[in-house]
């Protein structure tokens, strides 16, 4: 918190088992793709003596974004771990995507975590997609705090920058975000900017100066007291004020001088009951230098001020039928409790998990009850399996350092889960429980698939349930209508990293076909048909005749069956044969290929032959009488419709409604919400939202989301039906 100098033994670095929840710290990082995440990540890990330089491991390679993925995208794709050590203190930093296609990673981070610190680039400021986050952690009440970076950019402003964040964050309290530091700038370069070269403590009243690639401690001068002393009394207020220490506010403005270390208990209290939101600024470390700006009281705020695994209520726990479990919170002598965070495939020791535990002590080489549920929708099939666990390690890059245990509060690699699935729960074998699922968002962005070759096709089931078990924010569908295999992602760079974790990892090349909707038939109107299969070929023919009538009828009737046939004209045994071959032809179509629903059909009237007469000639005669209805009538092509709810923020609602108007929506209604958003809801067809995802979030700059379900089929407008039926003769 800056009242220390260099005393710190900064090399402790390396990640071992903790032996205790309170010597353990997770903190999850948070921000918009490029603000800095991961490079803050590398900088902490070099400052705590984990990597040799610019985030390398002794062994090669760096602590994060170590997947060839990552390398040539040039961004974070997946949750990465790098535990170090601090002061004794484990802290396991969380790195997450920033990109809003992989916040599933996102929200396995949060699970995680104990804590958030949200990073913010001093030359491209807060978007709206960091500031959900931020709303989302608030209405949990996770700790949180503010890390502005790149403030070697010539556009930088640390000063406008903690303005923006109080602005951004501190809603109707501002001062729950203040800055713990000011900056000390080095010499004007001639493009008249200053950088940042060490940093101003407002408690400790003291300069750190990283100007020498190490922190060097010192007074500050006369000509800087005055902006410490107002900067500092707000910070005072602020801290006080947000830890509700009563006894102390009264101290304070009775003009008593609090001591440096009850300023940081203050700090610690308010910081750990998520009601205060300090602001720091961090950099990585020049060439040759040992330690980055900021990265020190990065570390001081995260194992001081950040709060211990012990201080987190556990998620609700169950028994595997559904009975309530009550636990002690993180106690690492109580019956085992962890979840799978995240799911990933080894080329060399197979499936790792990536494990929280937040009951018992995990150990490796014993066997576990894996509890699966909750996910169906998914692709994810329940499941109850008890598997041995191979070894325990703590991931360092490509690098996992094994570990003899893991207790309540730690995070570990587990091997050999072979049916462990990203959001199970793993618990003793003898005492099975599951741990509520995290909220997770649905992919609404439909990408069809087919394999490339007969090869990649007996691969392709295989390959599809590795990837869905790895990230529960895909969905398999097999669909049924259109006979496509359907992988629904949350955006394109989700559907990219999908196919190519497929062809690289698993070996399976596919070719991405356009989506086709479940479109469907009906009659407009009444319709007669004949149908006549007659043939004579020696021996036993084939004879079979049949009238029907076909009308439409309400929507989500289906196919209904009418006999009013008098006189056995139809002999009995064979009016089920024309049943079966009406709804046959029916499932096939009449016009266009589609199947064709609510609509009664009525047999009136036919004609039998005594010997050639058979169940296989009445079923023709019956798909040929709804083929010959069919071409006489004007046959409705149905569309499915969804009914479609946005979250929009207030500036963004009127070119939200616009945009669902082109796309042949109906608005029923709008609401205001809390936060400046409203929520809209309007009837879209289906087919003009299959890229909705994505240009919902192009439209609204990442700010809105929405959800869709199922309304029900209606009549398309008749020239994009005659379109699409003609697109079908050209097909055939």
């Amino acid at each position: 918190m800056g009242d220390k100098a260099n005393a710190h033994p900064g090399a402790a670095g390396r990640a071992t088992a903790a032996d205790h929840p309170a010597s353990v710290r997770n903190v999850v990082l948070v921000g918009h793709s490029g603000s800095g995440k991961t490079t803050l990540v590398e900088a902490l890990a070099l400052t705590a003596g984990a990597v040799n330089r610019a985030g390398r491991v002794e062994d090669g390679g760096t602590v994060s974004d170590y997947d060839e993925i990552e390398h040539r995208q040039q961004r974070s794709v997946q949750l990465s771990l790098v535990p170090v050590e601090w002061d004794g203190i484990k802290v396991n930093l969380l790195d997450t995507p920033g990109y809003a296609d992989f916040v599933g990673e996102l929200r396995a981070g949060l699970r995680a975590a104990d804590a958030a610190l949200f990073v913010v680039s001093a030359s491209d400021g807060v978007d709206g997609s960091t500031r959900m986050v931020w709303e989302e952690c608030a209405a949990v009440g996770m700790p949180r705090a503010i890390v502005v970076t790149h403030l070697e950019s010539a556009r930088a402003d640390y000063e406008e920058m903690t303005r923006i964040c109080a602005e951004a964050f501190g809603g109707e309290d501002p001062d729950a975000v203040l800055p713990l530091y000011l900056p000390l700038h080095g010499p004007q370069a001639p493009d008249g900017h200053a950088p940042v070269t060490g940093l101003i403590g407002l408690l400790s009243q003291q300069l750190f100066d990283y100007s020498s690639g190490e922190r060097k401690e010192s007074e500050p001068g006369d000509d800087q007291l005055p902006q410490i002393e107002e900067a500092r009394n707000r910070l005072i207020e602020g801290i006080i004020s947000e830890s509700e220490d009563e006894t102390l506010m009264d101290r304070y403005l009775g003009g008593e001088q609090i001591d440096v270390k009850t300023l940081i208990e203050d700090l610690e209290r308010a910081v750990a009951r998520g009601a205060f939101h300090p602001v720091l600024a961090a950099a990585p470390a020049a060439d040759g230098a040992r330690q980055g700006l900021g990265t020190i009281e990065v570390l001081e705020l995260i194992t001081r001020g950040f709060p211990t695994p012990l201080e987190r209520e556990a998620p609700a726990v169950t028994t595997v039928d559904g009975k309530p479990r009550a636990l002690k919170v993180c106690d690492p002598d109580g019956p085992l409790v962890a979840e799978v965070v995240k799911t990933a495939s080894d080329p060399y020791v197979g499936r790792v998990s990536l494990v929280r535990v937040f009951s018992g002590t995990l150990h490796p080489d014993e066997t576990v009850h894996v509890s699966g549920h909750g996910l169906e929708d998914r692709g994810h099939e329940d499941h109850d399996v008890d598997e041995r666990i191979g070894a325990l390690s703590a991931p360092f890059g490509k690098q996992q350092r094994t570990l003899s245990h893991c207790i309540a509060g730690d995070l570990a690699c587990v091997a050999k889960l072979s049916r462990a699935e990203t959001g199970d729960t793993l618990s003793a074998k003898d005492d099975p429980l599951l741990m509520e699922p995290w909220q997770m968002p649905d992919p609404l962005l439909p990408l069809a698939i087919q394999a490339h070759s007969k090869a990649d096709e007996d691969k392709l089931s295989q390959g599809l349930s590795r990837l869905v078990a790895e990230d529960p924010t895909m969905r398999l569908e097999q669909n049924q209508a259109t006979h496509q295999v359907v992988l629904w992602c949350l955006g394109e760079a989700h559907a990219d990293v999908a196919l190519e974790r497929l062809r690289r990892r698993y070996g399976v090349q596919v070719d991405v076909v356009p989506h086709m909707v479940s479109l469907r038939e009906t009659f407009a109107g009444k319709s007669a048909g004949r149908g006549r299969h007659v043939k004579q070929s020696g021996g036993h023919g084939q004879y079979a005749i049949c009238e029907i009538e076909a009308e439409p009828l309400p929507g989500g009737s289906g196919i209904e069956f009418v006999d009013k046939v008098v006189g056995g004209a139809v002999p009995r045994q064979f009016i089920p044969s024309v049943e079966k071959g009406v709804r046959a032809q029916a499932a096939k179509g009449v016009a266009a290929g589609h199947p064709l629903v609510d609509v009664r059909v009525t047999l009136l009237d036919g004609k039998a032959h005594s010997v050639d007469s058979s169940d296989a000639a009445f079923q023709t005669a019956g798909a040929l009488a709804l083929r010959e209805a069919a071409a006489d009538a004007k046959i409705h092509l149905l569309e499915p419709v969804a009914e479609v709810s946005v979250l929009v923020g207030d500036d963004y609602v009127g070119a939200v409604m616009s945009d669902l108007s082109g796309r042949r929506g109906r608005v029923l209604g709008t609401e205001q919400t809390n936060g400046s958003r409203t929520l809209i809801r309007a009837e879209v067809p289906e087919i003009e939202i299959g890229r909705y995802a994505v240009d919902l979030r192009s439209l609204s700059h990442g700010t809105a989301r929405f959800n869709r379900s199922y309304a029900r089929h209606e009549p398309m407008p008749a020239q994009i039906a005659e379109r699409i039926r003609e697109e079908a003769r050209v097909a055939s």
